[in-house]
C-alpha cells in the first residue's frame, strides 16, 4: 500500500534524494489567507511542502505518494509528486488529484513498468474522464466546461526521474557542479505559456487557418484572447466545440466553431537517470517563479536547513512580491483574502 502524504502529514523514512514541493496560489493582487506546511521523508528521501491560499476558493491541489506505483504487489516502488494549478474553479484540480495517480498505477501494471508512455497515457485518460464528467454536468453546471488545471508531475522509480508537464508550472533540479561543488539550477520541465515565442509558434503551426489562435491582449499574449497556457487538463470549451454554446457564459464562448482541440492535454515529458550530483528538486506552480528565478530558489534551498524549506521558498517569493508593490512584508501579510 502506498503512503499518501497530505498537506498536513509527516512521515519519517530513509533519506536518499530530497524533494521539495512549494506551491504558491496567488491572485492578481497577492492576498494571503491560509498557510500550511509539512516536512518529512518519503521512500526516496526528504520532502517539504507548503501552501499559500490567496483566493476565496482553493483552486489548486498537491499530492505526494510514496510506495507502490502499480496495482501489482511485485510492481515498481517509488515516489510520485503532483502539483495541480487550477483555474476558473477547483473541479479539475480536485479531479486530477483523485484520478491521475490511479491511472498511473493502472497503466504501469498493464505495461509492467514505468515509462514516459505510461505517464502520457495516464494524462490522456484523466483528461477523457474529466471531459466525460463535464458532459454529464454541464447543462446543470455549465461553468464546469470552463474549468481546467495545469498539471506538473515528478516520478522517481528505479533510479530514473520522470518529469511531465502540461501548463506553466515548473520543476527545477539542484545539481552539484565543478570543483567547488556549487549547486546549479537546471530546469527540467517544459513550459506551455504563450508568452514564450516557441509556444506561440507551436499553436500557429497546429492551427494555420486561425489567425486569432494567439492574440496580444493588454500587452499579454493569450490563446483566443482568454487563457495563457496552451496545455492543460480540462478547459473543455477549448477542447470540444460541443461546449462552445449556451449555457456556457458568453465570456468563454468563441466566435465560430473549431474542428480540433485548441488546447492540448498531452504532457511534455523528460526522463533523466539520477546521478550522485543531483541534490534536490523543487516543484512549484507559476506563482513562485514569477518572483524567484530558478537559481534564486535553488540557492535558498541549498543555504538553509531543509526542515520547512518549502515555506521559506514561499516566504521569499512573497517578500519579493511585496517589494515590487513597495509594501512592507509585515503589512502585506495582513491583507484579507479576496481583497484587491
Amino acid at each position: 500500500m502506498s503512503k499518501k502524504i497530505s498537506d498536513n502529514g509527516c512521515l519519517p523514512l530513509p533519506s536518499l534524494l530530497k524533494i521539495f514541493d512549494s506551491r504558491l496560489m496567488v491572485s492578481a493582487l497577492i492576498d494571503i489567507c491560509t498557510k500550511s506546511g509539512t516536512c518529512g521523508h518519503h521512500v526516496n528521501g526528504e520532502f517539504s511542502m507548503a501552501v499559500i491560499q490567496a483566493n476565496n476558493i482553493l483552486e489548486d491541489q498537491s499530492q505526494l505518494e510514496s510506495g507502490p506505483l502499480s496495482l501489482m504487489e511485485t510492481g515498481p516502488q517509488g515516489t510520485f509528486v503532483g502539483v495541480y494549478d487550477g483555474h476558473a474553479g477547483p473541479e479539475a484540480a480536485c479531479f486530477i488529484n483523485d484520478r491521475l495517480f490511479e491511472n498511473i498505477k493502472k497503466f504501469t501494471s498493464e505495461d509492467k513498468g514505468m515509462s514516459a508512455d505510461v505517464i502520457s497515457k495516464a494524462y490522456l485518460a484523466t483528461e477523457e474522464e474529466f471531459l466525460s464528467l463535464v458532459r454529464k454536468q454541464w447543462l446543470i453546471k455549465p461553468h464546469i466546461a470552463s474549468v481546467g488545471s495545469c498539471c506538473l508531475v515528478g516520478i522517481i522509480c528505479n533510479g530514473m526521474l520522470y518529469i511531465a508537464n502540461a501548463g506553466d508550472s515548473c520543476a527545477v533540479l539542484g545539481r552539484q557542479e565543478g570543483v567547488m561543488k556549487e549547486v546549479k539550477a537546471i530546469q527540467l520541465s517544459s513550459e506551455h505559456n504563450v508568452n514564450l515565442e516557441s509556444v506561440r509558434e507551436e499553436l500557429r503551426s497546429l492551427h494555420p487557418d486561425d489567425a486569432q489562435v494567439v492574440v496580444l491582449k493588454h500587452k499579454v499574449w493569450c490563446v483566443k484572447g482568454i487563457i495563457q497556457v496552451s496545455r492543460s487538463i480540462g478547459d473543455a470549451y477549448l477542447k470540444k466545440a460541443e461546449f462552445n454554446r449556451e449555457p456556457l457564459l458568453p465570456k468563454f464562448r468563441l466566435l465560430g466553431t473549431f474542428e480540433k482541440p485548441i488546447l492540448l492535454a498531452e504532457p511534455s515529458i523528460l526522463v533523466h537517470k539520477l546521478i550522485p550530483e543531483d541534490q534536490f528538486l523543487i516543484f512549484a506552480s507559476d506563482g513562485l517563479w514569477e518572483h524567484l528565478s530558478n537559481q534564486e530558489a535553488v540557492d535558498i534551498v541549498n543555504s538553509c536547513p531543509h526542515h520547512g524549506i518549502a515555506r521559506k521558498l514561499v516566504k521569499a517569493a512573497f517578500q519579493e512580491a511585496a517589494k515590487k508593490r513597495e509594501m512592507r512584508y509585515s503589512d502585506w501579510k495582513k491583507i484579507d483574502r479576496g481583497r484587491s
